[in-house]
């Protein structure tokens, strides 16, 4: 596209409001992140296998969790509701809480049945008086210790559920996980640039690279 105003364009004109979206050859739409059908449409040589996981991704979702509670411990009241220059209307109280809770819904839905952008609407509606460093952590400790337990549960009727979700289509709740934890990991890189660059607070024991090692994000943070 030659901008993203034309983009938008072209968008509308078919009568598509969400993204991402993957249009080929011009006929061929898959809304989301959708890896079982981007796989074979795009022809790709990867298999979306999770089997024996679960280690590998509690360990994942406690050092991105707990890296992001260590931020936000760090942080005063007045610095969580500095609004971000690239989404209207949102704080960096709004992106941590993205971070947070986006696990949650994924993990949940395993009881819930979905994670759609009602369920979404819902957490936001839930969570909006959680704005404080203290009730912020509190939440996201709660999170994180419910999230590992489930993870290291054996539940395996509960991994295997398949769920309709906005970020992958039809998945199951261990797939929806996975990615979940690109998706949150993306986010808090994007909150720790702008921690440093927009607020100059240089953060004690933030995540690293190696840490964060074998969590596929986008190269670009915006």
């Amino acid at each position: 596209m030659a901008s993203d105003e034309a983009a938008r364009t072209y968008l509308h004109s078919r009568g598509i409001t969400a993204l991402p979206v993957t249009i080929i050859d011009d006929n061929e739409v898959i809304i989301g992140f959708y890896p079982k059908k981007l796989i074979p449409a795009l022809r790709l040589d990867v298999q979306v296998d999770l089997s024996g996981k679960t280690s590998w991704l509690a360990e994942k979702y406690e050092t991105m969790l707990g890296a992001t509670l260590r931020a936000v411990q760090q942080l005063s009241d007045a610095q969580l509701q500095q609004h971000l220059p690239w989404r209207e209307h949102w704080t960096l109280r709004d992106l941590m809480m993205h971070v947070l809770s986006f696990p949650e819904l994924a993990w949940r839905s395993h009881q819930h049945g979905s994670m759609s952008t009602d369920d979404m609407r819902a957490a936001t509606t839930r969570l909006r008086d959680v704005t404080t460093s203290g009730a912020i952590m509190a939440y996201g400790e709660g999170v994180r210790q419910q999230l590992i337990a489930f993870l290291q549960s054996n539940d395996t009727a509960a991994f295997d559920r398949v769920v309709p979700a906005h970020y992958g289509g039809e998945v199951t709740v261990l797939e929806l996980l996975a990615i979940i934890l690109s998706h949150s990991t993306h986010h808090l890189k994007q909150a720790y640039w702008f921690i440093g660059n927009e607020l100059g607070v240089s953060l004690l024991h933030p995540a690293t690279d190696e840490d964060l090692e074998g969590i596929v994000t986008p190269a670009a943070l915006f």
